[in-house]
């Protein structure tokens, strides 16, 4: 980030909190922070207010950069951003002074409700029709980290650690260049010391299983249950599965169900739907056929005597759509949505048509006298195939506009008057 050196505003207030003077070194700071944040903690019935001022100004004078800015240029440029600011819990600061323990005994008070949440693992599963109807289970191998069984997950053989000198614990280094005169750039950046851990470990110290990592590779095997009637999309959830790492709450594993298309079944809410095509003859006459249901079973599909099914009709059969989640013995329909495929080409005799005129509805009445006759028109009709049709007249348009716009171009003509 550039911009001007900022004017130099209130640079005592932070020594004054402490009660220290401006050449305080780190030893005497540490006391006056040490004696004052005991004296004014909220669990010793001490003014909240006061112990965070003093943990802000511990923060900002006990990192040598950030005092440094503090001397120069004063609050305001670190609450602009110069120094990073001091954003970090006042209780963080007092605990990690104390090394993580309270000097009134019985550990951290508040450590455990501050630990940070571990992110969730998402893993797609892909699943069958079949999956979700009968239900099934899947192992599955996943890799993950673990806290090193070795160590504890401390990363070090003794179990201790330091703050890391480089950036005072902050895990993050700030650094200020001067550009020219009034011109200043900062950059903030990963210590690379601790790797942004705040934390460093000698390395005589380092545990030699995970090499100061905290964390090995573990591989586990889930076995995961799909419930009859889960839907695409539902989320089966390991709580505590997920990545460990020291001081934080270990994330889930969250299996994502990922539905596969089939072939014949199609599946809305609780229910199916089947498509099915009957020629001339079934749909007038009557049909029988047999669906291979999801289960396996072999239904057998029919119609009533006599009964006549229309194109783009729908029966349905109760009980044989979709299991209920964790209500499996309650179904919902299956639906099957007919068709009729009429004869493509052929045609019929005097004799056939005449057999079924006397079965079929009878004609509409369309009697026309001899002179009516002899005013209309003979047609002749034509068989079309509509989609190519279509996209001839609009191959015809584009090149009628085309025709037209290069005449718009040419301009209008002119014929030369002859004397």
């Amino acid at each position: 980030m550039f911009g001007r050196a900022p004017k130099k505003s209130d640079n005592t207030r932070y020594y004054d909190i402490l009660g220290v003077s401006k050449t305080a070194s780190t030893d005497e700071l540490k006391k006056a922070y040490r004696k004052a944040a005991i004296k004014n903690h909220p669990d010793k019935g001490g003014d909240p207010e006061k112990f965070k001022e003093l943990a802000q100004a511990y923060e900002v004078l006990s990192d040598p950069e950030k005092r440094d800015i503090y001397d120069q240029y004063g609050e305001d440029a670190l609450k602009e951003g110069m120094g990073g600011g001091a954003g970090h819990s006042p209780f963080d600061i007092f605990e990690s002074f104390f090394g993580g323990a309270s000097p009134f005994g019985g550990g951290s008070s508040r450590g455990s409700r501050r630990q940070r949440r571990g992110e969730d693992v998402v893993h797609p599963l892909k699943v069958s029709l079949e999956d979700l109807y009968n239900g099934t289970s899947k192992k599955l191998s996943l890799a993950r980290n673990i806290l090193c069984p070795k160590c504890k997950g401390k990363g070090s053989k003794s179990g201790a650690s330091m703050k890391c000198p480089g950036c005072q614990g902050s895990g993050m280094k700030i650094s200020i260049r001067q550009l020219g005169p009034g011109m200043i750039q900062q950059m903030q950046h990963m210590c690379n010391d601790c790797k942004g851990s705040g934390e460093t470990i000698s390395e005589k110290d380092k545990c030699t299983q995970c090499k100061g990592e905290k964390v090995v590779q573990d591989k586990k095997t889930l076995e995961v249950h799909v419930e009859k009637g889960m839907q695409h999309g539902q989320k089966i959830t390991f709580p505590g599965e997920a990545d460990e790492a020291p001081d934080t709450i270990t994330g889930d594993i969250v299996f994502v169900l990922q539905l596969k298309e089939h072939a014949k079944f199609k599946r809305k809410g609780d229910d199916l739907f089947v498509e099915h095509t009957l020629n001339l003859t079934e749909a007038l006459c009557g049909f029988q056929f047999v669906i291979v249901h999801l289960d396996g079973r072999h239904l057998l599909i029919k119609s009533a005597p006599g009964e006549i099914v229309k194109p783009g009709q729908f029966k349905a059969i109760n009980d044989e759509g979709m299991p209920m989640y964790q209500r499996p013995f309650m179904k919902g329909k299956l639906y099957i949505h007919f068709s009729v495929d009429f004869p493509e080409s052929g045609s019929l005799t005097l004799d056939q048509c005449k057999a079924l005129e006397a079965i079929l509805p009878s004609k509409p009445s369309q009697e026309m006298t001899d002179m009516e006759l002899d005013e209309c028109e003979e047609t002749i009709l034509q068989d079309v195939n509509m989609e190519e049709e279509m996209r001839r007249k609009q191959q015809q348009h584009m090149h009628e506009a085309y025709e037209e716009e290069e005449e718009a171009a040419s301009g209008p003509r002119v014929q030369c008057a002859q004397q």
